[in-house]
């Protein structure tokens, strides 16, 4: 029996798994990286693309503590846009179409590339736990690897089943078995066991596409990427097509639901609400006759297309009859049909804001397995569970993430509290001070962190300084210029030119402003670098709201205890989601407090809550007067 000693052993290595290995060598732990196959380490397992509103901030946080992910996609990355970008930067959100192949080798460099961190290939078939407390793993085929941190991340695979119509067979994902042991392993701790499912599309041959017919998507011409260190894409780009479903794909399915997976009764699991199969748009969206679909490449010399939008359960003749009735997509040929896949998690309040597992100190879980979906809410629990497991190793106090300061907070704060009902992803709405938690500002906002804690290496140090000597020179410049009213209105922005002189940094603090208007009142300031000018721009433009953001948050924390008229009407609340509206009908909370443990709550949505039950009680009271 082959006996090896770590500091910290990681389980996996998928999204999770890498970034937690990752940082725990990063804080100078001897790091043992356990996958079945070292050939499957960055493996894009569900659609090739990173990023998205409230997942790109994950990937710039990940990047600010230098992390993996964002520059592993910006290498990978084919085609960059930056999501919601006619609205302001606080809910706008970096996304990159990849190259499935270009990832994955990229990350596995990466990875074997890592001082102190050892890849070893083998079955996690149990764990080692000495005194209380975990001391280690043991593989299949015997070989115990001690260690005073284990990090799960085993995704989808704990006793997976893959579901295609009424056919079941166990695997984790395509060609790969399930984890049944690690499984039972979990379950004896006593751990609260849920199951949830994800799905996929099936998969297209790109040549078999009508792309004549298909308007096509092209990339932003000034790409905005992920990581900070990032000067421009490395891989050529490519545009992305778009089709829609229509009443004859929708007949189709609708005759064929009883032989759905999830409609036939064959998954118990529940699926995500905000990315539902191809049947659930069909049933709960009977009104729409049509739904798009994102014919994404897989790859610049793959021609399998990823159709973003289809994803199903159903059996594979009538996954091949519906593609097939899809403008553009009459003859396309299916390469692999699509599936659903169900799986065991731990119930995330079972775990510490550091994401350990209460009842076993040393055992830290991330990824799906604590009720995410996601590549990104997966790489950002890596980190947590890697730098903590790390922390724990050299006998340090745990390091936890702020909801004030953080998405990675956010995210972690809403599993340990709330828990999951449904496959956790992360939304731009889930954050209370989602004006300063901007992607623009990551590195701000986390990189000292980063840096006192040891996981930021010195060029991204050397890189963030000079970065932050530059905006407070600028800043300085700006707070020291003195601009009258009039000249300030000559330049076409909308103040009142009888009024008082503004400074620059108050001049960009208007909405119709820009870096440019400065640069005409001092010609100087065209020096400026264009990536300075932005951040200078986006941090004045919030500057007030931030200071209202947080006393709105500071209201709502004490109105927590404010009863909610058992009348009132949600579905007359402009700005909540109809999901929120009815639960809220039927679930008639009784205050604030119980109203913000609603699944699917948000501070936004509790905000207008609160609101209109002020605006009734003084309406009431006005009445009475």
């Amino acid at each position: 029996m082959k006996h090896r000693d770590f500091d910290v052993v990681v389980v996996g290595g998928g999204h999770a798994g890498c970034e937690a290995a990752h940082a725990a060598a990063r804080m100078g732990s001897r790091t043992a990286l356990v996958t079945l196959r070292a050939d499957t380490i960055g493996v894009m397992s569900c659609n090739p693309a990173i990023g998205g509103l409230g997942k790109g901030h994950l990937v710039r946080e990940i990047d600010a503590m230098d992390g993996l992910m964002g520059r592993v996609a910006d290498y990978a990355g084919i085609q960059f846009r930056l999501l919601n970008r006619k609205k302001g930067p606080a809910v706008q959100g970096p996304r990159a179409q990849a190259d499935r192949a270009r990832y994955r080798q990229k990350m596995q460099q990466e990875i074997a590339e890592t001082p102190g961190l050892t890849v070893m290939a083998g079955e996690a078939a149990d764990l080692q736990v000495s005194n209380g407390k975990i001391a280690g793993i043991v593989l299949a085929d015997g070989c115990i690897i001690a260690a005073r941190a284990v990090v799960l991340t085993t995704g989808t695979f704990l006793r997976g089943v893959i579901h295609i119509g009424d056919v079941s067979t166990p695997g984790g994902r395509v060609g790969e078995l399930p984890s049944t042991k690690m499984a039972q392993r979990i379950e004896s701790f006593g751990l609260p066991l849920g199951r949830l499912k994800t799905g996929t599309p099936p998969r297209l041959d790109g040549r078999t596409i009508d792309w004549g017919q298909l308007e096509m998507q092209p990339g932003d011409d000034d790409p905005r990427l992920f990581s900070f260190l990032a000067t421009g894409p490395v891989a050529r780009q490519i545009s992305c097509g778009i089709t829609h479903t229509n009443e004859q794909t929708h007949a189709i399915i609708r005759e064929n639901l009883g032989l759905s997976a999830m409609y036939g009764g064959h998954i118990e699991g529940i699926g995500p609400r905000y990315c539902p199969s191809i049947e659930d748009k069909v049933v709960r969206f009977a009104d729409k006759s049509s739904h798009q679909i994102f014919l994404e490449p897989e790859g610049l010399d793959d021609p399998i297309v990823y159709p973003n939008g289809i994803s199903t359960s159903l059996p594979a003749n009538v996954q091949e009859a519906y593609v097939n009735s899809i403008a553009g997509l009459e003859k396309a040929v299916i390469t692999q049909p699509g599936y659903a896949i169900e799986y065991d998690f731990v119930d995330p309040r079972a775990l510490t804001p550091a994401l350990g597992v209460r009842a076993l100190p040393g055992l830290f879980l991330a990824g799906q397995i604590n009720g995410t979906t996601g590549y990104e809410e997966a790489g950002a629990q890596g980190l947590v569970a890697g730098l903590n497991a790390a922390r724990l190793a050299a006998g340090d106090e745990p390091v936890h993430f702020s909801r004030a300061t953080s998405y990675i907070g956010v995210m972690v704060d809403d599993l340990v509290t709330r828990g999951v009902s449904e496959p956790y992803r992360m939304f731009t709405s889930r954050a209370e001070f989602r004006l300063s938690l901007r992607a623009d500002n990551a590195d701000q906002r986390l990189t000292p962190t980063g840096r006192a804690i040891g996981c930021v290496g010195d060029r991204r140090w050397a890189s963030f300084s000079r970065k932050v000597d530059a905006l407070d020179n600028v800043r300085r410049r700006l707070a020291d210029q003195s601009h009258t009213a009039r000249a300030i209105a000559a330049l076409g922005i909308n103040v009142n030119p009888d009024k008082e002189s503004r400074s620059g940094l108050e001049i960009l603090a208007l909405s119709d402003s820009s870096f440019h208007h400065l640069c005409l009142l001092d010609p100087s300031l065209a020096d400026v670098p264009p990536e300075i000018q932005e951040q200078i721009k986006s941090d004045a433009l919030y500057a007030h709201y931030v200071v209202r953001q947080a006393r709105d948050v500071e209201a709502l924390r004490r109105d927590e205890a404010q009863a909610i008229p058992v009348d009132l009407d949600y579905l007359a609340i402009p700005g909540l989601s109809t999901e929120l509206k009815q639960k809220l009908t039927a679930i008639r909370p009784a205050t604030i407090a119980q109203a913000a443990q609603v699944d699917g709550m948000t501070p936004s949505a509790l905000l207008l809550i609160s609101a209109r039950v002020r605006q009734t009680s003084d309406t009431v009271r006005g009445l009475t007067a």
